[in-house]
Parts: C-alpha cells; structure tokens; sequence
C-alpha cells in the first residue's frame, strides 16, 4: 500500500477547468465515498481550495488507483478522464509525501509562503476523518505533514513573508483606509477576508449571508475589533454595493451569486470587486459595467506572475531543504515500521517454539521439580531473546537506511513465516489513532 497524490492547481489548470472541477463544500463527503469506493483505494483525503484540487489516497496499485481516481473526478466535473487527466500531476510514494510536505509549508501556493493552506490541509482531514475515509496510513502522514509546514514557517520565516490570496487580492484594490467595504459570504474566507480588510483600516463593513445568523455573528465579530460592522439580508445585495468601495465575494456557491443586476454604473466612484470564489461567485460580465473594476483569481495568477514573490531564493532554498530531510525522515521511519509487524511475528513464533519444547519436556519428565521446570523456562527464554535482539534491532535499522531491499521478506524467508501473519499481529485500533487531530 502507497500514497497516491493527483491534482490540479493554478499551476497547471486555468479558472475555467478548476471551476469545473471544484468540488462544493456539501459535496465533499459524498465525493469521498465514491472515491474510497474506486479500484484499489483503500483511504482517501480531498483538499479543495480556491485555486486547487486535490486527493491523497492510500492505494493496492499505481495504475489502479489513478484510474478509480480519474474517474470519480472527471464524473464530478462533467468531463471525460483525457480531458482532466491533462491538467493532473500526479505524486507516487515518496514523491506524494514530498508533494504534501511542499503544499503544507506553503512552497506550492500561487503566494509563497502562505500560513492558510496549512489550516485548510487540517480541515479536509477533519472532514475526511468525519466521513470515516482516513485509516492509520492518512493519518499518521497528515499529523507529520502539519508539523513539517509549522516548522518550515517558523524556521525560515516564510510565514512573515507570505501573504494570503485574500491578501493579494485587497492589494490589487489599493488603498483602502477610511473606505467602506462589503463581504459576502460568512465561512471561512469571509471571515479572512473581514480580518484583512480591518488591518487594511477600511472604516466599515457589511456582511451578506444566506444564512442571516452567520452574517450576524460575523458582523458581531468584527465590531468586536474595533470596526463598524453590520448584517445585511441577501435582498439588499445590490443596494450594498452601490454603497461599498470594495466589495470581496466567496460564498463558495455552485453558482455566481453576484451579477450585472447588481452593479449599478459608477461614474465618480469607481468600485473594486474581489472575486474569491472556485466556482466563481461573479458573473464575467460585471467587469463591463463602467466604474467596476473586477479582481478573480485568475487576475490574481498573472499578477503574481509578473512581480514574483516577496520571498528570497535563499528562504525558498531552506524552506525546500527542511521538506527534503523531512521526506527522508519520515521515510525512514516507514520503512522501518513496515519490519516491525515481521519482528513481533518472528519472536511470537520463537515463543510457540519455546512453549513447544517445554510442554514435551513435561511430558518426558513429568516428575521434574516444578521449580527446576521454572528455572529452565525462564533460562530458555532468556537465551532466545538475547539471540533475536541483535538481528532484530539491526534489521530495523537497515531497513530504515536502505529503501532497495525488502528486510521483512527476507525475514519471512529465512524463518518460514506465514506471510499473513504480520498483518495479524499488528492490527491495531485505528479509533485510538483517531480521537484528535495532532499539531492544532
């Protein structure tokens, strides 16, 4: 069993393509079924951003895998497998963990060094968690990926650095102090974006929701930090932005929520609209209408690409190097692992050996002195287990240095091993591995 990373990113999909093949957040369950349900896919995580799609999944086969997987995402995004597969990149084994290590410390973003992608690798194990598709191969490979991206911001100050998308994209609607701004939408990225537009100074902000709770407690929250802040219902969306300066929009809709109807011409007022959403949340045609200035995410990719990255080439390198160690490591450890069920299957069979030659020597000395018969049991013991500690200690370090030979199986060679019994042995609970998410 391996990890199988298949994606597409703004790295080599454009908005179209990723809009089709974004999966909304009601649908992120049931697409996690259907994947855990494709040929030979046996644990399956789904991270879904605004300008990526991806799955990691813990697969019996390459080939298989990919193809289950394929299938399941081009179903959802209405295409046929070629037409998506040419937009995947696909990570296999050690690639996939040096993929998600990479993602997680914010060294594949569209802005280096961004901190957001980390909290949004955390909630899809969540969600992937609550829909039961994690095992212990998902998990324990999340737990370490989250640490790697804390230690790779902190220990080359990427974090500090790196901004988010939200961030950039009330950049490219310039200066904002004293300005009146308005968000709709109150998830997530609504609540990023009203954070960042109170650091930015705006003077006010409305809050839009569908769910008139969530923009109430929204709003509630941001006058909490000192800026004015009110809840507005849906039906007064175009009224709100006749009176907003900037208007951020991620809804994270199936459809845009914002449209030409809603934009009044502004001739003396002119108005920034951030578009958040994947799907898109505003109608292309908004960018039309005189006075309307119109920021999406694929505004956002050529900007980034024409001025680069706040980041140094140095604080890039470091930052790669620690994933690079930390793949090695983690790696290691694997491999190291996967000898240890082999190891236990080897001294249970010594033990049955043992407990074999001392029930027939209670056959053939039935009158021994059961303190002697103690002695001898213990004695025997002894000498087995100081036989099997050099070679097995060993084994377990060769295994964890040198990826080119399989250690278990020799084991199982050499002592006529059932080749089931490892799994056996070392089946353990995998709800004890799950009752927290580590690294929060």
């Amino acid at each position: 069993m391996s990890v199988l990373a298949i994606g597409l990113s703004h790295r080599t999909a454009g908005l179209a393509t990723l809009e089709r093949a974004a999966i909304p957040a009601a649908e992120v369950e049931k697409a996690l079924h259907e994947l855990q349900q494709a040929d030979d896919v046996s644990e399956v995580m789904l991270l879904s951003t605004c300008n990526r799609i991806e799955v990691y999944a813990v697969v019996e086969t390459f080939h298989g895998g990919l193809a289950g997987i394929t299938e399941v995402l081009a179903r959802q995004a209405g295409m046929e497998p070629g037409q998506l597969y040419e937009h995947f990149y696909v990570h296999y084994a050690g690639a996939a963990v040096e993929h998600v290590f990479s993602v997680a410390s914010g060294l594949d973003s569209m802005v280096v060094g961004e901190t957001q992608i980390l909290g949004q690798v955390r909630a899809a194990y969540a969600t992937a968690r609550q829909a039961g598709t994690v095992g212990s191969t998902l998990h324990e490979l999340v737990q370490t990926t989250l640490r790697v991206g804390k230690r790779v911001h902190s220990e080359t100050g990427l974090d500090r650095l790196g901004a988010s998308v939200v961030s950039e994209a009330l950049a490219a609607a310039g200066e904002l102090e004293g300005r009146k701004a308005l968000v709709v939408g109150a998830g997530s990225m609504g609540a990023l974006s009203a954070s960042q537009l109170r650091k930015s100074g705006v003077g006010e902000i409305a809050v839009v929701n569908r769910t008139p709770e969530r923009a109430m407690r929204l709003a509630a929250s941001i006058s909490e930090q000192g800026v004015a802040a009110r809840a507005v219902p849906m039906s007064d969306l175009a009224d709100e932005v006749l009176r907003a300066d900037v208007v951020v929009v991620c809804t994270g809709s199936k459809v845009p929520v914002l449209g030409s109807e809603h934009v009044a011409p502004r001739a003396e007022r002119p108005v920034v609209i951030c578009d958040l959403g994947l799907p898109r949340d505003v109608e292309p045609g908004v960018e039309s209408v005189p006075g309307v200035t119109l920021v999406d995410l694929e505004t956002l990719r050529r900007r980034m690409a024409e001025s680069g990255t706040a980041t140094t080439e140095k604080q890039i390198a470091k930052a790669s190097g620690i994933v690079l160690d930390e793949v090695r490591a983690y790696l290691a450890g694997q491999r190291s692992a996967a000898v240890t069920p082999t190891v236990t299957a080897l001294r249970k069979r010594a033990t049955e050996v043992v407990n074999a030659e001392l029930l027939r020597l209670d056959r053939r000395l039935p009158d021994l002195d059961a303190a002697v018969r103690d002695e001898l049991g213990r004695t025997v013991n002894r000498v087995v287990d100081k036989l099997l500690h050099a070679p097995t200690v060993r084994v377990k370090q060769l295994a964890a240095e040198k990826a080119d030979t399989d250690y278990a199986n020799a084991l199982r060679e050499l002592f006529g091993l059932d080749p089931q019994a490892p799994t056996a042995v070392s089946s353990p609970s995998a709800a004890s591995k799950h009752e927290q998410i580590d690294g929060e």
